[in-house]
């Protein structure tokens, strides 16, 4: 029996819903559009790892560009992604590997190199190792940690550096992340490390060796695992979740510590970015999805609809609403807003219009209210709207210009503390995207010779197997506490005593946001969540992948095909 049924919720609540709408209308489910292994039979998911998806789109001649990639138990699939626009044929994977003794955890495409004749996809594993595949050309070109002398626990996130074809950062679940270059070999024996940088509850290392091998760098990051990480927008920042129940936000260029926030309770799992990396979202093990704001540091609300675990979280760039407000000031260019995030086509050019209008001086203010979701382990789907009187509640009527703009990440007078995002060439690690031996060598040598001067201090090496069942644990801010939290008595907080402070406000003490829409959408507990332009893609741990059509967006691109096609049939 399901968590929902058992609280009561009854035959009505736990009816899985096909369909759910919101003010931009109804959103459907496309069951001809599901995605699975090609039995269709669902997967025993009892003891597996979560079931990932990613999408590459390697812009063919046909207009049928996008493609999907998924795991599922040992298996791996990637397949031609139809979306809304035509059945899912699972009877011809573009590729299909099945491993041994280890399983497939999360896996990333390089955008940037991808064309209709090869792409790059890295694939982490239970056992520790990465691989970079190709599964057009079905190659294997090479493995990552093969012999687990760099970390032997499981990959819990792995992705590209943004901007870069071929720097990419691992996560593990002893809490370590490396930066690997795909050009390196990872050597023959175990790496050893030089100190370049610490902070609190964080350090950062080189390795050490005559020769320039993987890893380029290694993070070690809180307590216990560091469940996912997230670039932000621009690609300068790093946001990750721990087992510890910390968000740590990072300077990637300079590997400096940007601020930290505390989870209610139990570890954080998942965290996102706005798309103009002015706010992050994180949900974890206290059923919330908690909003921290950048340039403040600071928690601005938490979102309470799900009853158990958060599994994902993610902004929907294609939705953002622009609504007359009172007058206000504002100054920039067009330039400025050149610069900055692309929402969807539809919304956004027009979003993107009346901003822009909003720097004359005299056409009509706008707010706008930014629009993200959740799934958990309840099975369920929640779509939550970041509204102005949410982020601004002290402002009066007349807002200043700094908050007028959801795409605008600083002021024209540079007053904002996030930086405006540079483009995609120039946003690795000291700017050398361009030249893949700078890229990889860049932070190295820059860090060395700034941090040279500081000597390895004594501090405990971290015992992975030691970690506690982190079930229903508290993390730590001091890593030199081993106390647990004593779950009887729940006015004790940890040695830092974090609720209460700004690190992690009392419930009272922030807004708290209700869900706009609250479904029952699977039978298996969610692990993914995308927002694509025609529509939202869920998957559950049963290995189904479901395709959630956008408003009047089923109905229109089959007329757009049908009128297309010489044939006069859809395709």
């Amino acid at each position: 029996m399901s968590k929902m049924a058992a609280e009561g919720g009854g035959k009505e609540m736990n009816e899985i819903k096909s369909q759910f709408s919101t003010r931009e209308g109804a959103y459907k489910l496309l069951t001809h559009s599901e995605y699975s292994r090609p039995n269709l039979v669902p997967f025993n998911s009892q003891g597996s790892n979560p079931v990932r998806v990613s999408f590459v789109n390697v812009n063919d001649q046909s207009g049928n560009g996008e493609r999907i990639c998924f795991n599922v138990g040992r298996e791996l699939y990637f397949y031609i992604y139809k979306g809304v626009r035509k059945a899912a044929d699972l009877s011809k994977p573009i590729d299909k590997r099945i491993y041994k003794g280890t399983q497939p955890t999360c896996h990333d495409f390089n955008h940037l190199t991808a064309t209709a004749e090869s792409v790059s996809l890295l694939v982490g594993f239970s056992a520790g190792q990465v691989q970079l595949i190709d599964p057009i050309k079905k190659e294997t070109s090479k493995l990552f940690n093969e012999e687990r002398l760099i970390d032997k626990s499981r990959v819990t996130c792995v992705k590209w550096v943004p901007g870069s074809e071929s720097l990419f950062l691992v996560a593990h679940s002893s809490g370590s992340m490396y930066l690997y270059n795909v050009e390196h070999t990872c050597g023959t024996t175990v790496p050893h490390y030089q100190l370049l940088k610490q902070g609190e509850n964080y350090s950062v290392h080189t390795c050490k060796s005559k020769s320039t091998r993987n890893p380029l760098l290694k993070w070690t990051v809180g307590e216990g695992a560091l469940n996912e990480f997230s670039f932000s927008p621009d690609g300068k920042f790093l946001a990750c979740v721990s087992q510890d129940g910390f968000l740590r936000v990072f300077n990637f260029d300079a590997v400096e510590l940007h601020g930290t926030m505390k989870s209610y309770f139990g570890g954080l799992l998942c965290v996102c970015w706005s798309p103009d990396g002015k706010y992050i979202v994180a949900g974890g093990e206290d059923d919330l999805v908690t909003v921290w704001c950048f340039a403040d540091c600071r928690v601005i609300a938490r979102g309470h609809g799900h009853k158990s675990w958060v599994s994902v979280v993610a902004f929907d760039h294609y939705t953002t609403s622009v609504e007359e407000s009172e007058p206000m000031e504002f100054s920039g260019s067009d330039e400025d807003f050149q610069d900055q995030i692309h929402f969807g086509r539809d919304r956004a050019n027009s979003t993107q219009s009346r901003l822009s209008k909003r720097n004359s001086t005299d056409s009509r203010p706008v707010s706008v209210t930014y629009r993200f979701g959740s799934v958990g382990q309840d099975t369920q789907l929640c779509l939550w709207d970041l509204t102005e009187d949410i982020l601004f509640p002290h402002l009066p009527l007349s807002r200043t210009r700094t908050h007028t703009n959801v795409m605008n990440a600083s002021s024209s007078d540079g007053s904002s503390s996030l930086p405006a995002p540079l483009p995609r060439s120039n946003s690795l690690p000291h700017s050398a995207a361009n030249s893949k031996s700078a890229a990889s060598d860049n932070p190295i040598a820059a860090g060395v010779s700034k941090f040279a001067t500081l000597s390895l201090h004594d501090r405990k090496e971290r015992h992975p197997d030691k970690d506690h069942k982190r079930n229903h644990s508290m993390g730590h801010i001091s890593s030199k506490s081993s106390d647990k939290l004593n779950l009887l008595t729940k006015t004790k907080t940890d040695p830092a005593k974090t609720l209460g402070t700004q690190l992690c406000p009392r419930m009272e003490d922030v807004p708290l946001l209700e869900p706009l829409i609250c479904k029952k959408i699977a039978h298996e507990r969610l692990t993914v969540l995308i927002f694509l332009e025609d529509c939202i893609v869920t998957a559950c741990q049963e290995g189904f992948i479901c395709t959630w059509a956008r408003p009047g967006k089923v109905g229109l691109l089959s007329s757009q095909n049908q009128a297309n096609s010489p044939s006069g049939t859809v395709v």
